[in-house]
């Protein structure tokens, strides 16, 4: 019986959540969930779809113009860390699993008498695709598009533009394997 009460509370919760983020977010679709602790900065350029799973320590930035949209069925493990200054988004039916970080944003370092931090930023197209795998601690960096189904290994660091269905590891990341869609399998690169 207490196992039930204990659920019974957890979903109390996570409902008073919900509506809470509803007021929070520029859009929060139910049922989806964050777990706590969470840092926003401009939360109100954040759009949440439907049956969104953010596992705790989310750490979400919208600098300048920037919006985040986190589509439809997407699970997010802990410690995700994203940033941005443009149109991100992260494409329905996406899993990133734990300590990733993604951003369309860039600091400038080209003036040396300068410190990086009163350098300006500027900000590349990122984008990641449907249905597609992001490894253990990850770095999706400015200008990178994946397209759908896209599979990227743990600890990469990924820059560039990405065709659907390939497996992408290494730091800098590089293409493994592409899904060939006449021979239905996966070829090695």
């Amino acid at each position: 019986m207490r196992d039930l009460e204990v659920h019974n509370l957890f979903k109390v919760a996570w409902a008073i959540r919900g509506l809470l983020y509803k007021i929070v977010f520029g859009q929060f679709s139910m049922p989806s969930y964050i777990g706590p602790p969470i840092f926003l900065f401009r939360s109100r350029r954040m759009y949440v779809g439907k049956r969104v799973r953010i596992f705790p320590n989310l750490r979400a930035e919208c600098h300048g113009i920037g919006r985040l949209f986190i589509h439809d069925n997407v699970a997010i493990g802990q410690g995700l860390h994203v940033t941005c200054m443009g149109d991100l988004h992260i494409g329905e039916s996406t899993l990133i699993t734990g300590y990733v970080s993604i951003t369309d944003i860039e600091h400038e370092y080209e003036s040396i008498g300068v410190p990086v931090l009163d350098q300006i930023t500027t900000w590349k197209k990122t984008e990641i695709g449907k249905n597609c795998f992001i490894g253990m601690g990850a770095r999706i960096q400015a200008g990178t598009i994946l397209g759908d189904g896209c599979i990227v290994g743990a600890n990469s660091v990924v820059r560039g533009k990405f065709p659907d269905f390939c497996v992408i590891v290494g730091s800098p990341a590089r293409i493994v394997k592409r899904y060939d869609p006449v021979s239905a399998q996966w070829q090695r690169c």
